[in-house]
């Protein structure tokens, strides 16, 4: 395994180790004690996973309270994963980083807690599975405007229009949104 740094220190993306041969592969996607030696001592509650096709645009969500780190990798297809700084005291508050994470590059990328988050589908569909340091509680779910131009993700989406839940489109721009302290 192997860390890559991004612009946000706190964001890391871990590369995994997969072993294959004529039968298939095996990979590790959680390991305590190689996990806590790369700088990601977590304790995981819950495990999620959903499948979304071709565009769907998720997020970008978080909880004010029960504050959830998030550690996002593909089962299949492939996303552009997103964080934003939602910490108040950070030097990097309404920054984000984006990732390509896909099925056929085994790498996951940690999202502490105080981060927005969310992704873009680029392949005709996706199998996104993140593990979860608390749990959800949709009273206090909120969820950060895709597109504020305050915040600038270039999202990869070359013309398309993403799909949006309702919830997502009517999401709160930075300058109005609930943050962290």
């Amino acid at each position: 395994m192997k860390i890559e740094h991004t612009p946000i220190p706190d964001i890391l993306v871990v590369e995994l180790d997969r072993f294959g041969d004529a039968r298939g592969f095996f990979m590790e996607t959680w390991n305590a004690r190689e996990f806590g030696a790369l700088g990601i001592d977590a304790t995981f509650v819950q495990d999620n996973h959903s499948r979304s096709q071709k565009h769907v645009l998720r997020g970008l969500h978080y909880q004010l309270c029960q504050a959830q780190g998030k550690l996002v990798r593909v089962a299949s297809g492939e996303i552009w994963d997103v964080a934003v700084d939602l910490r108040r005291s950070s030097p990097s508050f309404g920054r984000w980083v984006g990732v390509k994470l896909e099925a056929a590059v085994p790498r996951a990328m940690w999202i502490p807690p105080g981060f927005a988050h969310g992704f873009l589908v680029l392949s005709g569909s996706a199998d996104v599975l993140y593990k979860t340091t608390d749990y959800y509680a949709p009273e206090h779910e909120r969820a950060l405007l895709w597109n504020d131009p305050a915040i600038g993700i270039a999202w990869p989406l070359a013309g398309a229009t993403p799909v949006l839940s309702e919830r997502d489109r009517r999401a709160a721009p930075l300058a109005r949104a609930e943050t962290y302290a």
